[in-house]
């Protein structure tokens, strides 16, 4: 399609108000989610923008940093449902999706099938050390991840609306482990790293969890206000520049460009050098998806380069495919995106 057939959204007063109400309800939620977890702003805000954005987040970190806490706690001030799934080698399929099950009516005596949903069927789902269990398993949880519906029995079941996963992993084990292939870590909108805490923070940490006085997460707001918001983010308008900005920044993670295709702004060497394989169409949605989630955190009623930049590590790094000079040299993958940032050209802003 030729860019003068896309025609620029614009919102409304009324949006705009409603976008304001919003930013003040995120704020709020922060705030609740911060009487419980401490030192992880940055974090929770990443998990908000991938709710508004209708994305899931692959969350990386050691034992220990309360991710569990954390997302549980945001399910309690979103008020949504909330299910925690342990995966662990012999975890199948039908532990995750349901399964049907033979019973007996005992008003008419006969006999059928009823379906009994799995953990599966909630707002919110912790899949709790992902890489853990077989690929059996972990594509059952994929493919709901996808279609939001799960079929058990040549049945459709529809899963509750909103729908969120967070897969943890943790990075020190990988002994036994099953690595998801990156086709499937393809599927999460954001890889979020969770760090240590920084030292006043943990004392702040070990005295609210070690005393007899509990905090308590109020009720900031529910799954039809979440469902309009998600619907809000997608009206926010994008400028050509922000989108081509944002597929410039996916296309150069790609270390061969496109036969044919000339391009005035050739692929980095380091990229080239580096990278075994680089992102695809996906990264450049998920991009531009949470960066209109961002902007109406901030309260603007537009996309903003800077909106791109500031998620670009985490919608970028699990799509990155680093090869062996990379490993020996000690490159990662958000090396290979913070060079890219700096790098890449603000056509818009000229």
């Amino acid at each position: 399609m030729d860019e003068a057939e896309l025609t620029p959204i614009i919102l409304g007063d009324d949006e705009i108000r409603t976008a304001e109400q919003l930013r003040t309800t995120c704020r709020r939620l922060l705030d609740e989610c911060e009487k419980i977890i401490v030192g992880q702003r940055p974090v929770l805000e990443q998990l908000i923008l991938a709710i508004l954005s209708r994305g899931h987040c692959l969350l990386v970190g050691v034992p220990g940093l309360a991710k569990t806490l954390m997302i549980r706690t945001l399910a309690d001030g979103m008020n949504l449902s909330f299910n925690r799934v342990q995966f662990t080698p012999d975890l199948m399929p039908t532990d995750i999706t349901g399964t049907e099950i033979l019973y007996d009516d005992k008003s008419t005596g006969q006999r059928g099938f009823r379906f009994v949903p799995g953990p599966i069927f909630a707002n919110i789902v912790l899949a709790d050390e992902i890489n853990r269990t077989p690929p059996k398993t972990q594509a059952a949880l994929l493919e709901a991840m996808q279609e939001r519906q799960v079929t058990v029995g040549g049945v459709r079941h529809t899963l509750p609306n909103p729908f969120f996963v967070l897969a943890t992993q943790n990075p020190i084990e990988q002994e036994g482990t099953y690595p998801l292939p990156e086709a499937q870590q393809d599927r999460f909108m954001f890889n979020i790293r969770v760090d240590y805490p920084l030292e006043d923070d943990e004392c702040r940490i070990i005295e609210a969890t070690t005393g007899s006085y509990k905090r308590v997460v109020e009720r900031v707001i529910s799954a039809p206000e979440i469902l309009s918001m998600q619907e809000l983010v997608l009206k926010i308008p994008a400028a050509q520049y922000v989108i081509r900005y944002a597929a410039r920044l996916a296309r150069y993670t790609r270390p061969k460009p496109q036969p044919g295709e000339s391009d005035p702004h050739p692929i980095p060497d380091f990229v080239k050098k580096y990278v075994t394989f680089g992102a695809g169409p996906r990264a450049g949605q998920n991009l531009i998806l949470a960066a209109k989630a961002r902007a109406m955190m901030t309260g603007r009623a537009y996309v903003a380069l800077d909106d791109v930049k500031s998620v670009a590590l985490p919608v970028l790094r699990h799509r990155i495919m680093t090869n062996y000079i990379a490993e020996a040299e000690g490159v990662t993958p958000d090396d290979i995106v913070a060079r890219l940032l700096s790098l890449i050209p603000r056509d818009g802003e000229k």
